[in-house]
Order: C-alpha cells, then sequence, then structure tokens
C-alpha cells in the first residue's frame, strides 16, 4: 500500500472531494498517487470525440456521443488497433450516482476516472465534454495549475460532475458550464428537457468564444454536431469528422431522430474510426442511457 502525502506539494491544491478520493483509489489499488492523479488529468490534454444533440418532430431531445482516445499512444501492429485503445476498453462502466438513496444522476467512465466527460440528469439536462484544441491550451493549463499559479481554475470534466450534482436546471447548467475558469479549453455540449434546449459552449480557458444553439426555424437547426473544432470555422482536412457526420444527421432526417437513427450517425465512419471506445446515447425525459462499445472493421481510418 502506497502513502496518499503529499507529492512534491502539487497534489495538495486538489481540492475536496477530489483529493480524498484519489488518495483513496491510489492506497485501495496499491498504485502511485501520482499515476492516479496523472490517470485523472490527461483527458485534459488531448482527445478527440464527437457529440450530437437532436430534437424530433414532436420537440424530444436526444444527446449521443462517441468517445475517440488514445491517438499518439502507440500502435499494435498485430491487431490494427491504439494501445491505449486496448487497455482502456476493459475499464469502461456505467456509473449511478446517488445522494441518500436516490439517483442523481448517470454517466460513463473508465474505471477509476472520477470526473464525468458524458452525463444524464434525469427530467432536467444531459452533457458531453469534447477538447477544444488551442495553442493556449491543456499543457499550459496543467503547469500553471501544477507550478501554483492557477489555483482556482477547475478540471473540465471535475466542473461537469459539480454541474451534475448541483445544478437542477437546463439554464442553470448552461450558466455554470460559461463562467467557471477552466484548466484546459473544451466543448461543452449541453441538451434539456424542451424544444430548443440545446447548445454547444466553445470554452477559452477563461471565457467563452462562442456559443451554438438549436435553431429549428433554420434549415438544419433541429440538431448540432461538434467534433473538435470551433462550428464557424473549417476542420483539419486530416480530421473531418464534421463534414460525414453532417452529411449523415441529415440524411437521416429529423423525422427519424432517436437512438437507432443517432447510433448508425456514429457508427458511421470517420465518425467511427480506430480511436473510437463507445458510444453513449441519452434522453433526458426518460432517463434512458445506453452504452454500446465500438469497434471499427478494417478499412478503418486509425482516427
Amino acid at each position: 500500500m502506497h502513502s496518499s502525502t503529499s507529492i512534491g506539494g502539487w497534489d495538495g491544491r486538489l481540492k475536496s472531494p477530489y483529493k480524498e478520493e484519489l488518495e483513496g483509489i491510489a492506497n485501495a489499488t496499491g498504485l502511485p498517487l501520482g499515476e492516479v492523479v496523472l490517470y485523472n488529468v490527461f483527458y485534459e490534454i488531448f482527445t478527440v470525440c464527437t457529440s450530437i444533440v437532436a430534437e424530433d418532430p414532436s420537440g424530444k431531445l436526444y444527446h449521443a456521443r462517441n468517445l475517440d482516445f488514445g491517438l499518439f499512444m502507440g500502435w499494435n501492429h498485430t491487431t490494427h488497433n491504439w494501445y491505449l485503445y486496448e487497455k482502456l476498453r476493459p475499464n469502461i462502466i456505467n456509473v449511478r450516482w446517488t445522494k441518500g438513496g436516490k439517483e442523481v444522476y448517470k454517466s460513463v467512465n473508465f474505471a477509476g476516472y472520477i470526473g464525468v466527460y458524458n452525463g444524464l440528469k434525469q427530467g432536467a439536462f444531459t452533457i458531453t465534454m469534447n477538447e477544444r484544441f488551442n495553442i493556449n491550451g491543456g499543457f499550459i493549463g496543467l503547469l500553471q495549475w501544477l507550478l501554483g499559479l492557477a489555483p482556482n481554475v477547475s478540471f473540465s470534466t471535475f466542473l461537469v460532475r459539480e454541474v451534475m450534482e448541483t445544478a437542477n436546471t437546463y439554464d442553470k447548467a448552461l450558466d455554470m458550464l460559461m463562467t467557471k475558469e477552466l484548466i484546459a479549453p473544451s466543448y461543452y455540449i449541453i441538451g434539456g428537457t424542451k424544444s430548443g434546449e440545446g447548445a454547444v459552449i466553445a470554452r477559452g480557458r477563461k471565457g467563452v468564444a462562442d456559443v451554438h444553439k438549436l435553431n429549428t426555424s433554420a434549415p438544419h437547426g433541429w440538431y448540432v454536431l461538434e467534433t473538435n473544432y470551433d462550428l464557424n470555422v473549417p476542420t483539419l482536412y486530416l480530421d473531418d469528422r464534421r463534414t460525414p457526420g453532417n452529411a449523415c444527421m441529415n440524411k437521416m432526417g429529423r423525422k427519424n431522430v432517436g437512438f437507432e437513427g443517432i447510433f448508425n450517425v456514429l457508427s458511421s465512419k470517420t465518425n467511427l474510426n480506430k480511436l473510437t471506445e463507445y458510444t453513449v446515447l441519452m434522453q433526458v425525459d426518460s432517463g434512458n442511457f445506453e452504452t454500446h462499445l465500438q469497434d471499427c472493421p478494417q478499412p478503418c481510418w486509425a482516427f
């Protein structure tokens, strides 16, 4: 069993209850605390994903995402998969977060990860988080935090957890996601319970760069689709998941919005690729929450 005492003092900047939870995981598993913390902050630095909020003709909202993870972490030439993709896959779990014996919200996590990168609070809202690439990004924010230069910033996925735990309405969740200073730039994709309650928030570390909301009066405004690029700028041509994603959504059409239709969109290449760990599907009114492990058969893009 490893001691949970301070490592160079930086872990003292972890706030409660995260500090105690990470120490508890280190003690329970026998892993060094530094490794447990690194595992829990790596999402701040590099990941690629696709998130969708879509509204059906009756105004019911559906929220889904592909989580893509493990880029540049080594390629297995035998299985033709990323090594980290293979290592993390057995650790995918659905989590029911409860208080006083009652469910507060649901999420899908990697075991041992205490933040939330996608969650459903029934009757209130749904959230997913994608990384936003930026020069003033997660590496800089994490370094400043480690050096004690930014003690009050929030980890992006810890903020989602705080929103899931404390906000009870779409508007309150939207406000919290827009105002807290972050370690890393992020996209927060949020869906509510009423027609038109859906948005992509493009966050800088210290403010909001853009908010793109559902607009059912526009030709394709019944959905928002976010990968890892601002919606008002072109994607990197080597990583254009937006164009095929939008093409699939428009081919599916609003009348086919639902778990099956959106799952098919997210199971279409290149939104499905060799980094895709899983697809999660959420419906806020019913509380339906499904996680589907994904595998991209050859031929398949590496990312």
